[in-house]
């Protein structure tokens, strides 16, 4: 434990030493950062469309004197934005985007993504914004139904349309299931390369302009189908037909039922042909208020018949189906190959009017940064939120601000999983010392051997201590019957627990041969060890 709380105290000091020398080297390189360890009104607005009644608030991350920007409530949308003081041009060097978010109750149905605003048009204001407000870039997790991935869509103008479209990431990420603090990081390359970490671990790289990689592809293809293309009318597209030659057999019966009348059933014994299956409730009265004239005659409501409970039924008995072993169904001729088949129609293709070639991709500028999200869980938080212009500023930051309170979490949740550990084996320990005791009462004495044999091997196998607890009980209380019954017949400790053994899976072989080896010892040594105390 000492060891361990040194280990964080020298990561903290290594930590705030590099991020020391990075806020030297790297000032330029961050466009923006926010650490939301101030309150965020007057830095951030929020919308004032109708649909975002989702409170944020300033708040601790749980655990953490950190704080960050929080979902306070579930089943609300939110919408929340912060201008910057300059548009950040992404075609030049390379650009990072980075967040934290922790989902402190979880995430079932939820996005915690962010949006990276273009310029908007002329008299927007941030009040305005909304889902209907142009982005230039969508990133982050999103977590619904069928849908579990980390976003990266760019929206990108085509120059030849001028209409944007969404390019959406081929093969995204999926969103980490846990509770823990997690930092997103989408690094864009001069080279055209995307690349998306989770943790400061690479799980994504495409390249933007290859069509495998973003749907659709950046790019368009060079030809389209001719939509003024239509297929002729003469235009045979079926690979068979029925064969004109065949004739439906003689014998091929179409009307024959597809189920008959079982004739070899019998009615069974017992059978109650004048009992119906539901009678009047005799408990039922008709209420005090009930009005025949406005609410018409009453009647009792129905109740399952009890007699046919304990009958084979009760009614009309009828013959039970079966199937006809003479149906064949409706008759339809083979198929043969059809001799006018001109193949599968498609239209021409013509030159793709949308179709442009260019090295990179017209990356529009980033003006705001904008979170508009829908969710049903609240306590999703947001935290240090950066533009930087260097990855390993970006590092940087996720070394000194990410990496300390992960692995607060981590180990909590660990040292909270060995505290479990230790109270089941505590438990197993009391049980064990109970059985010890009760294997010591008088008239349990003649079973005392197999009482410490089988918890021997519940020590052993401490899986089936439920089933121990349930066997000495039920051995307990079958001599206690059998003395006051004046009864011989010993019962088996064996017999009781089969159950408890059989359930708890033993797997292989050798466990098997081992409890075999200890039966014949228990077989050819009277004496048991005691637990010592």
């Amino acid at each position: 434990m000492i060891m361990g709380r040194f280990a964080l105290l020298l990561f903290l000091a290594f930590s705030s030493v590099q991020l020391l020398c990075f806020a030297a080297d790297g000032d330029d390189d961050v466009v923006f950062y926010d650490s939301f360890e101030e309150p965020f009104e007057g830095r951030w607005t929020l919308s004032s469309k109708d649909d975002y009644e989702g409170v944020w608030k300033h708040s601790k991350s749980e655990g953490h004197d950190d704080y960050g920007l929080l979902v306070s409530e579930k089943a609300r949308k939110y919408a929340i934005v912060k201008e910057l003081d300059e548009p950040v041009g992404l075609k030049d060097g390379t650009t990072v985007l980075q967040f934290e978010t922790r989902f402190q109750n979880g995430l079932e149905c939820g996005g915690a993504y962010l949006k990276y605003l273009r310029p908007q048009g002329s008299g927007w204001k941030p009040e305005d914004f909304d889902n209907e407000s142009p982005y230039a870039i969508m990133f982050g997790p999103d977590k619904c139904g069928l849908t579990n991935k980390v976003h990266f869509i760019l929206k990108h103008k085509n120059p030849k349309s001028g209409e944007y479209v969404e390019h959406h990431l081929g093969n995204p990420p999926v969103v980490p299931s846990d509770k823990f603090t997690h930092v997103y990081t989408a690094i864009l390359r001069p080279n055209n390369e995307v690349r998306v970490l989770v943790d400061g671990k690479e799980k994504a790289k495409a390249n933007f302009l290859s069509a495998e990689d973003f749907d659709p592809p950046l790019i368009p293809s060079k030809t389209i189908p001719d939509p003024d293309d239509k297929k002729p009318k003469d235009w045979d597209d079926d690979a068979k037909i029925p064969d004109p030659s065949a004739v439906k057999p003689d014998d091929w019966d179409e009307d024959a039922p597809m189920e008959i009348e079982d004739k070899g059933a019998v009615k069974p014994e017992g059978w109650l042909d004048n009992e119906p299956e539901e009678i009047d409730d005799p408990e039922a009265s008709k209420p005090d208020d009930w009005d025949d004239e406005e609410d018409g005659e009453w009647e009792a409501p129905k109740i399952d018949n009890p007699k046919c409970a304990a009958a084979p039924g009760c009614g009309e008995w009828k013959r039970p189906m079966k199937s006809n072993p003479d149906y064949k169904g409706r008759w339809n001729p083979p198929l043969i190959d059809n001799p006018n088949y001109n193949g599968i129609w498609k239209a021409r293709d013509i030159p793709n009017p949308k179709y442009f070639e260019v090295d990179k991709p017209d990356f529009e500028p980033i003006a705001a940064i904008g979170i508009e999200i829908w969710t049903m869980q609240d306590g999703i938080l947001f935290d240090n939120i950066l533009i930087a212009k260097n990855e390993k500023v970006a590092k940087s930051y996720r070394d000194t601000q990410w990496q300390l309170k992960f692995e607060i979490e981590r180990r909590k949740l660990k040292a909270e999983e060995a505290d479990g550990s230790d109270e089941l084996e505590g438990f197993q320990k009391k049980v064990f010392d109970v059985i010890y005791k009760v294997a010591d009462i008088p008239f349990l004495s003649a079973y005392k051997l197999q009482i410490l044999d089988f918890v021997e091997r519940a020590e052993k196998q401490p899986n089936i201590t439920i089933g121990l607890l349930v066997s000495i009980v039920v051995l307990i209380v079958t001599v206690f019957f059998m003395l006051i019954s004046g009864g011989k017949k010993q019962p088996s400790v064996e017999k009781e627990t089969e159950v408890a053994e059989t359930s708890k899976d033993q797997g292989s072989s050798g466990e098997k041969e081992g409890g075999e080896e200890e039966n014949k010892e228990t077989a050819g040594a009277p004496r048991r060890r005691r637990r010592e105390t």
